[in-house]
C-alpha cells in the first residue's frame, strides 16, 4: 500500500486537531502533521518527506499573504510536493487562481473524511481534484489595480477619495471601472461590488 505523509497549514488549532483525529483511522495516511509556522514550511516538507500539503486560503492570523500566494511560492521552491487547497472560502476566483499556479486540488472544509481520503489518494497518484466544471463560473482576471479599486469602493469610499488614495485622476478611475464592468459583465458599481463578492475578488472579512 502506498502511504501518504500529509502537512496541514491552517491557522485554526481546533480544526487541525479535529482533522488529525478524523484521519487517524485511515491506514492510507502514514503521518499527519500540522503547522502554523509559515517560514518553516519548506524545511518541514523536506525533513518530514511530505507528499501532500493541505493549505487553507485565509491565513490572516499567520501571514499577510493568503494561501494561494504561499502555495505559489512553495511550488517554486518545492516542485515535487503536491498542494490541495482545503478551505471554507470556496469561491470561483480562488479556484481559478489555484488552477493557474498548478495546485493539485481545491476542496471545501465540509468534505467528509472518506471523500477527503479519496481525493488525497487521487492526487498522490498524479490526478487532480477540483469542483465540477459545470458549476464553475467563467471569470476574467482582474488586474491588481482593478481589485484595489473594488476593495476601496466596497468599503464605502467615494470615487473622488478612491482616485486620490490611488494617485490617479477621476477620469482614469472611470476608465478602470469601465474595464471592470466589461470583465464582470455588469453595468454599475453596485453590481460590480456584488459580483466581486460572489466571485471572491474582495477578500473575506474575518
Amino acid at each position: 500500500m502506498f502511504l501518504i505523509n500529509i502537512l496541514l497549514i491552517d491557522d485554526h488549532t481546533l480544526f487541525a486537531k479535529s482533522l488529525s483525529v478524523a484521519l487517524d483511522e485511515y491506514s492510507e495516511i502514514e503521518h499527519f502533521y500540522s503547522t502554523q509556522d509559515i517560514q518553516g514550511i519548506e524545511k518541514m516538507v523536506f525533513d518530514k518527506h511530505i507528499d501532500i500539503i493541505l493549505m487553507d486560503i485565509n491565513l490572516s492570523n499567520l501571514s499577510d499573504a493568503d494561501g494561494i500566494e504561499i502555495a505559489s511560492n512553495l511550488l517554486k521552491s518545492c516542485p515535487v510536493v503536491k498542494i490541495i487547497v482545503l478551505t471554507g472560502y470556496d469561491l470561483p476566483v480562488y479556484r481559478h487562481g489555484a488552477k493557474k499556479i498548478g495546485i493539485s486540488g481545491f476542496l471545501n472544509k465540509n468534505i467528509s473524511p472518506d471523500d477527503l481520503i479519496s481525493s488525497l489518494i487521487r492526487v498522490s497518484r498524479g490526478s487532480t481534484c477540483f469542483p465540477s466544471e459545470s458549476s464553475e463560473i467563467m471569470i476574467e482576471d482582474l488586474t491588481s489595480m482593478e481589485k484595489k479599486i473594488l476593495q476601496l469602493i466596497s468599503s464605502g469610499k467615494k470615487r473622488k477619495c478612491v482616485a486620490a488614495e490611488l494617485y490617479i485622476s477621476e477620469r482614469t478611475l472611470s476608465n478602470h471601472l469601465q474595464h471592470i464592468f466589461e470583465k464582470l459583465g455588469v453595468s454599475s458599481v453596485i453590481e460590480a461590488v456584488t459580483k466581486a463578492i460572489q466571485l471572491g475578488y474582495i477578500p473575506p472579512i474575518c
